[in-house]
């Protein structure tokens, strides 16, 4: 098992509610693949540095996981069809 972090850009318009179930699809996707959260930080509302899609803020969320070698691209093939998410990026932590 290796440890990631993924940092994911919400839409700044989403609703709590809709924020929270992008989320928790998010997470699910991560421990469908065999991973592990360890977890989750909300960093709140930001103003992205240049606009995506027409929208200058955005909700960005670092979530920290273990995983096997294979599901960061497999987790990643499922967040590009989301919606809700303007950005994001899953890295490997050293350990």
């Amino acid at each position: 098992m290796n440890k990631y972090e993924l940092v994911v850009v919400f839409n700044g318009n989403l609703e709590d509610d809709e924020k929270s179930a992008a989320l928790e699809r998010v997470t699910g996707y991560i421990t469908r693949f065999g991973g592990n959260i360890t977890e989750v930080v909300d960093w709140g509302k930001k103003k992205l540095a240049y606009e995506i899609q027409k929208m200058s803020e955005g909700y960005y969320y670092i979530v920290r996981f273990d995983a096997p070698h294979d599901a960061p691209a497999q987790i990643e093939s499922n967040l590009r069809i989301m919606e809700q998410i303007l950005r994001f990026l899953i890295v490997k932590q050293e350990a």
